[in-house]
């Protein structure tokens, strides 16, 4: 992956866009420190389908989740040796 700092970014956006395309993703940098990549649209695509669902997406859902999340209670166990007066 080359690196562009993001004045260079700017100033020649044509250039990074097609070194983009042509060659991968591309790092930016703002005063030498990584601060975003421009990838192609089809590894964009790519990571989307991989990512896990938002918590928005989750709680929207038509069937529930929470069947798999906790564990059913089990009975309650009473403590021998305790009488009642």
């Amino acid at each position: 992956m080359s690196s562009w700092s993001v004045e260079d970014a700017k100033a020649q956006f044509s250039e990074l866009l097609d070194a983009c395309i042509s060659g991968g993703p591309q790092i930016v940098t703002k005063r030498g420190v990584k601060v975003a990549v421009l990838v192609p649209i089809a590894a964009w695509r790519r990571l989307q389908e991989r990512a896990r669902p938002s918590i928005k997406t989750l709680l929207l859902a038509d069937e529930g989740r929470t069947d798999t999340l906790v564990r059913p209670r089990s009975a309650p166990r009473r403590r021998a040796g305790l009488a009642s007066k």
